[in-house]
């Protein structure tokens, strides 16, 4: 079945970021934010940089008073975690392990006292490469995220560098920052960096590079353009290579990417004041990018037969509860792709369901206050909820 069959069931739809972005207001379009900042603009000297990051909080409280829900993701423990370790080289994993369990209890205080003038409360979250590959982890990870963000907390993510292995790390965190942005359904992904955005070659050793202020899409010829990490910051893994592949993974998600210098006074409102950035459009919406990976690229491991009022009330706009439902087949796990299907057997849709097989079929036809008890857990309001299913048309 094709994308074109299926239509987004209801999710919040957001409005995509396009060059306007850049000649209005830099985020009167967005609703949600995704920030990444990288080691040398948290960390100097092993130390951490409070008045700098005083700075990036005032710009945070300053956005989310106009209504805008900002995520930040912050690398920084090991540089902060290093001195501490016996060979402050730290070259081995294990020494980078140890550095960032150090190191991310210091990067998280500061963070917090950055806030606090402002009476803002934040939220670690660690994540490694499951957390956002296997469904059922990204249903968790996402839940965890929402409800922060609903309770008014700014979650701060770092990749769990403690127990991630060279094998199952993001390796860097525009990566992570991005796979955060997809996973939210961000609008803007900013990558704050030490270079004001994109130039033909790398500035530093061809000063008449030209800044390139605005691409509606990626090619091999940007990619020839980007350089590695700077050699002179001393920490950090990432560069401009890194973030190109952060914002293909964005953009794929419906969400346009800026990159831009950190290192300024208020990095986040100069955009807002025309400082210089390079901008990374998106060509949809977080809501249609979503519908169109759910529609194309979820196979259903089983099916929920839902009655004539459910299947109704999905076309109206919303989510499949238990007291709904009349059946389920297959044997899935929570976090499964699941086709719905009305009582004639006719697909009306298919989504990502929040309970497994066992779990629904002890809870068909049941009152939502009823679920808890019977499952002796309290689980998500809905079976599948209307952002996790597309419908056919």
């Amino acid at each position: 079945m094709i994308v074109n069959d299926f239509i987004f069931a209801f999710g919040i739809c957001r409005s995509s970021v396009s060059l306007r972005f850049m000649t209005d207001t830099p985020f009167s379009s967005a609703k949600r934010i995704v920030v990444k900042t990288g080691s040398a603009l948290v960390a100097e000297n092993g130390k951490p940089r409070h008045e700098w990051l005083e700075k990036l909080a005032s710009d945070i409280v300053a956005l989310r008073r106009r209504g805008l829900q900002i995520v930040l993701v912050s690398s920084g423990a090991v540089a902060l975690g290093r001195q501490s370790v016996a060979g402050s080289v730290a070259n081995r994993l294990d020494q980078k392990q140890a550095a960032a369990a150090i190191g991310q209890l210091r990067l998280m205080s500061a963070i917090a006292t950055a806030f606090e003038p402002h009476d803002v409360t934040i939220g670690q979250a660690l994540l490694t490469l499951s957390d956002t590959e296997i469904r059922r982890r990204w249903l968790n990870a996402r839940a965890t995220l929402e409800t922060l963000l609903e309770s008014g907390t700014v979650p701060v993510i770092n990749e769990n560098d403690t127990v991630a292995t060279d094998e199952i790390r993001y390796g860097d965190n525009d990566r992570l920052a991005a796979r955060v942005a997809q996973m939210m359904g961000a609008d803007v992904l900013v990558l704050l960096s030490d270079i004001d955005g994109l130039y033909t070659a790398d500035p530093r050793s061809h000063p008449d590079a030209a800044h390139i202020p605005h691409l509606a899409e990626l090619t091999a010829e940007h990619d020839a353009m980007a350089t590695g990490a700077n050699a002179d910051a001393g920490v950090g893994s990432g560069g401009m290579a890194t973030k190109l592949a952060a914002a293909r993974i964005a953009h794929a998600a419906g969400c346009s990417t800026l990159i831009t210098l950190g290192n300024r006074d208020h990095p986040l409102l100069s955009i807002e004041d025309g400082a210089r950035a390079t901008l990374i459009s998106a060509a949809t919406t977080p809501a249609s990018a979503r519908a169109a990976w759910l529609a194309g690229h979820l196979t259903p491991e089983g099916a929920i037969t839902l009655d004539e009022g459910a299947a109704k009330a999905l076309r109206g706009g919303a989510s499949l509860l238990a007291v709904g439902i009349t059946g389920v087949t297959g044997n899935f796990e929570r976090g499964a792709a699941v086709a719905l299907k009305a009582p004639s057997g006719k697909m009306v849709g298919k989504g990502v369901t929040a309970y497994g097989s066992a779990e629904i079929a002890r809870v068909i036809g049941r009152q939502s206050d009823e679920v808890e008890a019977i499952l002796g857990y309290r689980g998500r309001p809905a079976i599948v909820h209307r952002d996790d299913m597309v419908l056919v048309r």
